[in-house]
C-alpha cells in the first residue's frame, strides 16, 4: 500500500496487489465490490450472478429498469457480450479503449436482463484506471458497474465517497485516489451502423466523428432512443436545492438570496474579485473550479459533494460557456440543478 492525499489534505491508503486479488474472491462470492475508474467510482459486481447485480440495484436504489455498463477487459471480449457489432463500433473501440467510451451494442445471450433493465442492447466499456484493469484481470469476467453512490445523486469521485454514501453494502472498496475525469463516460449508440451520441463525455463528438463518420440522432431514424445511465433529467445531483444563473446576474443572484437571510454555496468558473477558490465571501461559500473544460469537470463532483455537506439553504451555479468543450459538464450540470421559482 501506498498514501496518497487528496484536495481536500486528506490522507488515504492506495489499495495494493494483495487488496486487488482479496476483491476479485469478494467478487467471484458474489459480493459488491467498489473500485475506481478514469471517469467516476464503480460499484461493482459480477455481470453473469443475476444475484450479485440485483444486490447493486438494492445498495443504490436504482429503479430496475435502468442498465447498468458492464465492464470487460478489452475490445477481444465485445463478441462476448455482444452481437450484430457495427464497424464503426470496433473502430472506435479500437480508437479509445481502454477508456471513457461506452458502447451501447445488440446484447448476446451472456446478457441477461438484470444488466439490460430488460432492453435488446447491452452497454460495454473497458476502463483505463489501473487499479480498475488489475481487478478484471484477477476476477477473470465481466463486472457490472454503475456509479457508487445513491440513485440520483452525485457520482463518487474518491473512495471516501463511496464509504459515505454506501457504508456496509459494499464488501471493499479499492482506493485509487482521486479520479482523473470526474465525469462519466461518453455514451455511444448505433442506428444502421451509424453512430449516436447518447451521452456527452470527455470523449468529444468530433473525435466520435473523425473515427466513426457522422453522428445521428434518435429522432427521424425510426429507431428508439435506448435507456443509458445519466439520462433522466434530474441525476448527479446534491440534496441541497441548485439552480443554473447565467454569468452575468450570478453575483446579483447570491446577493438578493444573502439578502433574505439563505445561507448559500457558489459553484463559479473561477472567484469574484477579493474573494478566494475556496471562500467564504459576501455571505456567501465560494468555489472555484477554474474555467478550464477538463479542470472543471475534474472537480466538479468533489465542489458539489462539499457544498452539499455543509446545510446550505441553496447552491447557486454559473453557468459555463455554450461551446462544444463544456457540453458533457452543462449536461451534468442541467440535472444536478432544480428549476426553482423566486422567492
Amino acid at each position: 500500500m501506498q498514501r496518497d492525499s487528496d484536495a481536500a489534505g486528506r490522507t488515504s491508503t492506495l489499495s495494493s496487489a494483495q487488496d486487488v486479488a482479496r476483491a476479485a474472491q469478494l467478487l467471484r462470492a458474489g459480493k459488491l465490490v467498489a473500485f475506481p475508474t478514469e471517469t467516476v467510482y464503480g460499484l461493482g459486481g459480477d455481470a453473469e450472478n443475476a444475484a450479485a447485480v440485483r444486490a447493486i440495484f438494492a445498495a443504490k436504489g436504482r429503479p430496475a429498469d435502468h442498465p447498468v455498463i458492464v465492464h470487460i477487459s478489452d475490445a477481444s471480449h465485445l463478441d462476448l457480450w455482444a452481437r450484430n457489432i457495427p464497424p464503426a463500433a470496433r473502430a472506435l473501440a479500437a480508437a479509445f479503449w481502454p477508456g471513457p467510451l461506452t458502447l451501447v451494442l445488440p446484447r448476446s445471450g451472456r446478457a441477461g436482463d438484470w444488466v439490460t433493465g430488460g432492453q435488446d442492447t447491452v452497454g460495454l466499456r473497458s476502463p483505463a484506471h489501473p487499479l480498475a484493469r488489475a481487478l478484471l484481470a484477477a476476477f477473470g469476467g465481466a463486472l457490472a458497474a454503475p456509479s457508487a453512490n445513491r440513485y440520483g445523486h452525485v457520482s463518487p469521485t474518491d473512495a471516501a465517497h463511496v464509504r459515505d454514501e454506501l457504508g456496509d453494502a459494499v464488501a471493499m472498496v479499492l482506493d485509487g485516489g482521486a479520479c482523473p475525469l470526474g465525469i462519466e463516460s461518453t455514451i455511444v449508440g448505433f442506428s444502421d451502423g451509424s453512430p449516436m451520441l447518447l451521452r456527452p463525455g470527455s470523449i468529444s463528438a468530433a473525435q466520435i466523428e473523425n473515427v466513426a463518420g457522422p453522428l445521428v440522432t434518435a429522432d427521424g431514424t425510426g429507431v428508439a432512443k435506448p435507456r443509458v445511465p445519466g439520462s433522466v433529467a434530474r441525476h448527479y445531483a446534491p440534496r441541497t436545492p441548485a439552480e443554473l444563473v447565467e454569468s452575468a446576474v450570478l453575483l446579483p443572484r447570491v446577493a438578493a438570496l444573502v439578502a433574505k437571510g439563505m445561507s448559500i454555496g457558489v459553484l463559479a468558473l473561477v472567484p469574484p474579485p477579493g474573494v478566494g477558490a475556496n471562500d467564504t465571501a459576501a455571505g456567501a461559500r465560494w468555489i472555484a473550479c477554474g474555467a478550464n473544460a477538463q479542470d472543471y469537470a475534474r472537480g466538479l463532483y468533489r465542489a458539489l459533494r462539499s457544498l452539499d455537506a455543509k446545510g446550505l439553504d441553496r447552491i447557486v451555479i454559473e453557468m459555463p460557456p455554450q461551446t462544444t468543450e463544456w457540453l458533457a459538464v452543462r449536461d451534468r450540470l442541467g440535472r444536478a440543478a432544480q428549476v426553482l421559482a423566486d422567492e
